[in-house]
This record gives C-alpha cells, sequence and structure tokens, in this order.
C-alpha cells in the first residue's frame, strides 16, 4: 500500500527539520539541507509505521489536525 504524506520543512539557523502531517506520534527528521531533511523524514516514517504498526496513520474519518492561535508575549 502507498500512503502519502504532507511534509512541512522548515529553514532554521542550524539546518532543516521536516515532519509528517497527519501521522500519530512524534516523527521528524533533519538534515543540513532540505534534502537531507527529507531523506531522514522519509526513513522516520518508515520505521515508525514498522514498529507501531498501521494503527498511527491518520483516518479520513477523525480528525486530520488541529490548529491554535496562542498569544506570546513579545516587544
Amino acid at each position: 500500500m502507498i500512503k502519502q504524506f504532507k511534509i512541512v520543512v522548515e529553514k532554521h539557523s542550524d539546518g532543516y527539520v521536516a515532519y509528517p502531517l497527519n501521522l500519530k506520534g512524534v516523527v521528524v527528521g533533519q538534515g543540513d539541507s532540505d534534502e537531507e531533511a527529507l531523506t531522514d523524514v522519509r526513513s522516520a516514517i518508515t520505521f515508525h509505521i514498522e514498529t507501531f504498526g498501521p494503527e498511527v496513520l491518520a483516518t479520513a474519518s477523525g480528525p486530520s489536525s488541529s490548529a491554535m492561535n496562542i498569544r506570546w508575549p513579545g516587544k
């Protein structure tokens, strides 16, 4: 079975971080480039599913994500 994930890639001062949306649990990849982070997160996704089983896959019938606004004290 082929499963597609939306992957968020963020650039930080010390490299790149990538993580999938709609996957239960914490799965993160990192690297010095966006491609390295994507390669790392693909490996992490595979390991996560093999370790915890298909239950970690989000279902279409349930909520897939949530968001909230927070106030951050700043200048």
